[in-house]
């Protein structure tokens, strides 16, 4: 008998954690698991605002593909189409020609990217916070405008090298927010030309509260210690423009500021547009409870999705859908591998059932907010509660160690205040050393004497 294929489109929460699992409930002889994702790793985004505040490593909020799947074979690569019709996905390699792989079980898991809307400027000017490539960026950019704003004589590049706008409420804003809020507090002991006055966060949110993930009275709060931090919140606000770094908001408000953060909601990736899947109004895959692509109540045998690019009902809240979050995304993992597994053997597969279990979020170094099965938590117990979950829901022994030590070293050192902007453009101090060379192209006259 040959070994059944598993295709595994995506490597983030849903795609890594039902890849480990189906590794170690099928036996080789019975299927085979490959893995395709652009990225040689995992990134584990609730760490990205720590990273991006120097708490732990960046490479610590990472899961190397290769070292975690090791009964998986990985492939490098973007996938360009899915075509279940016929059981095939085209992936463009890192490098080489395009290839087609036929499966007989696809688990569609690209996840999401940013939701933009159309606003002057921000393509131009906006920062994103999905990857670790942009958290570090962010955390580089911030420190390097401490240093333009300290050696500036002039007051217009100084108040806009220190303001800083974070648009979007949720998760993502107000956690990045709160945390590189404390990295420029930290970072202002070294600088004796700035004062903490003259720095502005402004957060701009168009509904008319943060968090809402943890309920009204647990954002209310938030909102209250952000603000007595000095940080500006603009509920019911929109940011109209951005060109050149001058910010238009909804309110009437104008000014520059040369750091625009946007976090405001994700959506299903693009890649979806490229298959022949069904979806539902808001591009995302229909599922069946048990984690089936369905077109209506026609199951589609073979195609499986989960995670931020599913529609998955909410068992547990009936006319409702489960929310885009890590806590649903590793637990409906879990359940697709095995109903996966369920199929290859012969079996039924079961319904995923799981009430939502609350949310914790880090309003930066020592203070949160949490609403835990009702409990609601505040302050330090509250960040203490979100580091222990987030530190339990990482894969890997070896990236809780690495996370473990780096949250010691934070605790017992003073933080980390250096911009490293070179990274960015690493050859350019080279480049611009290195003179010019024109290649000698001249052809050889014909018939001229060999030696």
């Amino acid at each position: 008998m040959n070994p059944q294929r598993i295709v595994v489109v995506g490597a983030g929460h849903v795609g890594l954690y039902a890849a480990l699992r189906l590794s170690k409930k099928l036996n080789a002889r019975r299927a085979e698991v490959i893995v395709i994702d652009p990225q040689p790793h995992m990134t584990y985004q609730p760490f990205l605002p720590e990273a991006a505040a120097g708490n732990i490593s960046p490479r610590h909020s990472v899961v190397p593909l290769r070292r975690e799947l090791k009964r998986c074979h990985i492939v490098s690569g973007e996938v360009t189409k899915i075509e279940h019709a016929r059981r095939t996905v085209t992936v463009q390699p890192i490098e080489g020609p395009i290839k087609e792989i036929a499966y007989d079980h696809i688990i569609v898991a690209p996840g999401s990217v940013s939701r933009v809307l159309p606003i002057p400027g921000l393509r131009d000017r906006g920062i994103g916070f999905k990857t670790i490539g942009e958290a570090i960026y962010l955390r580089n950019h911030i420190l390097d405008r401490l240093d333009v704003a300290a050696a500036t004589p002039d007051p217009e590049v100084r108040r806009a090298s220190l303001a800083f706008v974070f648009v979007g409420g949720g998760y993502a804003g107000v956690e990045a927010l709160a945390e590189m809020e404390d990295v420029v507090r930290d970072g202002l002991k070294y600088y004796p030309e700035l004062k903490q006055e003259e720095v502005r966060f402004v957060l701009v949110e168009a509904s008319n509260r943060i968090l809402p993930e943890v309920g009204p009275e647990m954002g209310a709060y938030a909102a209250r210690q952000l603000q007595k931090r000095g940080i500006d919140i603009r509920l019911e606000t929109r940011m109209e423009s951005c060109v050149d770094g001058e910010v238009h908001l909804s309110d009437g408000e104008v000014f520059h500021a040369e750091t625009i953060v946007w976090t405001a909601g994700v959506k299903p990736s693009p890649m979806l547009d490229q298959t022949d899947l069904p979806r539902g109004p808001r591009g995302h895959l229909t599922c069946l409870p048990t984690l089936q692509i369905a077109d209506g109540d026609k199951v589609l045998d073979g195609a499986w999705a989960a995670g931020d690019c599913a529609q998955v009902p909410d068992l547990t809240n009936p006319g409702a859908w489960c929310s885009p979050s890590a806590q649903h995304a590793v637990r409906q993992a879990t359940v697709l591998a095995d109903n996966i597994r369920q199929v290859v053997y012969g079996g039924t597969p079961k319904n995923y059932r799981h009430k939502y279990a609350g949310s914790v979020a880090s309003l930066g170094l020592y203070k949160g907010v949490a609403k835990i099965y009702g409990v609601k938590l505040r302050g330090f117990p509250a960040w203490l509660m979100h580091r222990t979950y987030h530190m339990s829901r990482i894969p890997s022994f070896n990236r809780k160690a690495r996370v473990l030590v780096d949250w010691t070293l934070a605790f017992v050192l003073r933080r980390e205040v250096i911009s490293l902007g070179q990274l960015h453009q690493p050859r350019q101090e080279f480049t611009h050393v290195t003179p010019q060379v024109t290649e000698d192209r001249t052809p050889e006259p014909v018939g001229a004497a060999t030696r």
